[in-house]
């Protein structure tokens, strides 16, 4: 297949759910988390889940780069936002997620701060270039897909001379967290979330490729299906996931083939090896601080960190006590077990980040599955 409707052809949809229930065993259940938010809002949005036997169960899992950034550093940015000098700059979802009491950057910017939209790092150093009054600072953001991006701009940056230009860096990886889950007790100890494999990320293995998944693999038995994002990919890794159960095996699988390779982007990852190093720990939200899963800037590259520039503190601030977000990032709770979710917290008016990004669970479930559960409970 070339072309993208051909991933979405309802004939062969049909056709591959027909071989997973055919291959699904019947008296055993399946649960596979993906990683992903965009198969997330894939799940959602073209109703896979339906075309499902109800023995197999998708777990949602913290792969929304927004969702997974924690109240501390919303706090921070908010606070780098309000110095004079600054001019912050920002992804469109990252200004709506609420921060402590619910302040958020579309307040700041609300009330005088210079925050303003940008849809790459190029117009974050475009602006710097242009106004070498301001003290332009890229909130950065991401899993390994946008690290890349990133370290770009600083080479453009330092290329250009800027020293007006510095990043608020927030990068996150993958493999990192993905540890996390397997080793905390909801599957652990308690039982609470129950993982027979992994469909993959897709964006993110086009990066690091498919071998940083083989650990998991082989130290903890998980399957992995690295799957691409449109209908027929996820309904694919599902059927390969359930074979690897079916068989007791347990190795990493590459459904994306035509966009992902197992060394992965040579390139792409010597540009972040230049410029960035691991941290001891990052925060997480739902996974609290998480050992060696987050970067930052190699001392080389000081002068562009935000954070030695403007002495950033590590702010530590708890969810909102009534939001299930960080639960629903572990795969502890679906969306509609929140008590907010549909009533006080909506796209319009989110008290979570699970709510504002469009990879987000709560927000795909609102979009395309919440009235669809609420039918089935009053039938």
């Amino acid at each position: 297949m070339k072309y993208i409707d051909e991933y979405r052809d309802s004939r062969l949809a049909r056709s591959l759910a027909a071989a997973i229930a055919r291959t699904a065993d019947l008296s055993a259940s399946y649960y596979f988390m993906e990683f992903c938010g965009g198969h997330t809002h894939t799940i959602s949005r073209y109703g896979i889940e339906d075309l499902l036997p109800r023995n197999i169960h998708l777990v949602h899992g913290p792969g929304c780069p927004v969702c997974v950034l924690p109240v501390g550093r919303i706090d921070a940015a908010f606070r780098l936002a309000q110095r004079p000098e600054v001019t912050l700059c920002t992804y469109g979802d990252l200004m709506r997620v609420p921060g402590t009491k619910g302040t958020s950057l579309m307040n700041a910017r609300a009330t005088g701060a210079d925050v303003r939209m940008v849809y790459s790092t190029r117009d974050a150093v475009r602006i710097a270039e242009a106004e070498p009054a301001r003290q332009v600072v890229f909130f950065a953001i991401g899993f390994e897909t946008t690290t890349p991006p990133t370290a770009l701009a600083i080479r453009l940056a330092a290329r250009k001379g800027l020293t007006n230009f510095t990043v608020f860096c927030n990068h996150v990886l993958t493999p990192s967290a993905i540890q996390n889950i397997l080793e905390s007790p909801d599957v652990r100890e308690f039982g609470r979330v129950r993982i027979d494999g992994f469909i993959g990320p897709a964006h993110v293995s086009t990066v690091i490729g498919t071998e940083p998944y083989a650990f998991f693999a082989e130290e903890f038995e998980k399957p992995v299906v690295v799957a691409g994002f449109e209908p027929l990919d996820v309904l694919q890794a599902v059927l390969m996931l359930i074979r690897q159960v079916n068989e007791g095996r347990h190795e990493v699988e590459n459904e994306y083939g035509r966009a992902v390779r197992r060394e992965g982007n040579q390139r792409a990852k010597a540009e972040v090896a230049e410029f960035f190093e691991l941290r001891k720990r990052f925060e997480w939200r739902g996974l609290g601080f998480v050992p060696y899963s987050g970067l930052r800037l190699k001392e080389k590259y000081a002068a562009f960190d935000a954070e030695r520039r403007f002495d950033v503190e590590e702010i530590s601030a708890a969810d909102n006590p009534a939001c299930e977000c960080g639960a629903i990032l572990r795969g502890v709770k679906k969306p509609a077990d929140c008590k907010l979710f549909g009533t006080v917290c909506t796209p319009d008016t989110p008290m979570g980040s699970c709510m504002v990004s469009a990879e987000g669970a709560c927000a795909a479930h609102w979009t395309y599955g919440r009235f669809r559960d609420q039918s089935r409970k009053a039938s």
